[in-house]
């Protein structure tokens, strides 16, 4: 039955997704520490170009090693990484961030913190600002584009640095539970605005998170995490754009259950 409904909305959308090219792909990776067995033990991912691919599991499975694996910040002890078919060996230009904490800078104003990427690079030209005014727009936040960091709320500091990772155009994006801090409704809104950025840019994104609800309305894939491995891994064939409403239906409600059941240990 669960089956059912979750392929009753699918076909269109499915079809998409299989002629999507893979642009980051981890083959067997694995990854340990010096005083701990594998915290991730032969991985093998892919996010197809355009695509939200999240990544759930619990507190200490190893989603966050795995992330900056993928990433490039850590040094995988076996295995391979791939962005856009080459070897991924560190951090690349096309790469964007968002971390669990904003990590603003309190002594710049918005749109400087917006710019700072950008000012890492190379000289900020009218046409950044420009860009940046329209990113700040997007968010519902040009009316305190000059304003300090330090007096804003957490919402408005989240959008901020989901901005910030957006401002040279990544086409692949790294978040680590940028929402986790927030409550629910802000996250709600959160949420909406980055998959409607995420369409904008057609950004590729690798998304950790451990709210399954989160992964079902923001993912085209779902993969769970437990012990280091990946255990299984899901389409989320639902409609697109995603809307509000969809987080009532039948058919997301089936696959948040199938989710939680597979992260219980049980056979889906």
């Amino acid at each position: 039955m669960l089956k059912t409904a979750l392929s009753a909305v699918a076909s269109s959308s499915r079809a998409t997704r299989s002629e999507m090219a893979i642009f980051l792909q981890l083959d067997a990776v694995s990854l340990s520490y010096p005083e701990q067995s594998h915290v991730v033990r032969d991985v093998n991912l892919h996010v197809n170009k355009g695509e939200i691919h999240c990544l759930i599991g619990r507190s200490g499975c190893g989603k966050t090693s795995l992330l900056k694996v993928a990433a490039g910040l850590l040094r995988p002890q076996q295995g391979a990484v791939h962005l856009n078919g080459i070897a991924l060996q560190a951090p690349r230009p096309e790469m964007g961030f968002v971390f669990q904490a904003p990590t603003l800078l309190d002594w710049l104003d918005v749109s400087d913190n917006l710019l700072l990427p950008v000012g890492l690079h190379r000289t900020v030209t009218v046409a950044d600002r420009r860009h940046a005014a329209q990113l700040l727009e997007q968010l519902g936040l040009t009316n305190i584009a000059h304003s300090k960091v330090s007096g804003l709320s957490g919402g408005q500091q989240s959008r901020i640095a989901i901005a910030r990772a957006l401002i040279l155009k990544p086409s692949m994006l790294f978040m680590d539970e940028p929402f986790a801090a927030l409550d629910a409704i802000t996250r709600d809104e959160l949420q909406r605005d980055f998959l409607k950025l995420c369409l904008a840019f057609g950004t590729s994104v690798l998304f950790v998170t451990h709210d399954i609800s989160e992964a079902v309305y923001l993912g085209h894939r779902v993969s769970c995490m437990r012990a280091g491995e990946i255990n299984a891994s899901y389409d989320v064939n639902l409609p697109t754009p995603r809307q509000p409403t969809l987080r009532y239906s039948p058919p997301f409600n089936a696959l948040c259950e199938r989710l939680r059941a597979t992260m219980d240990g049980a056979q889906c």
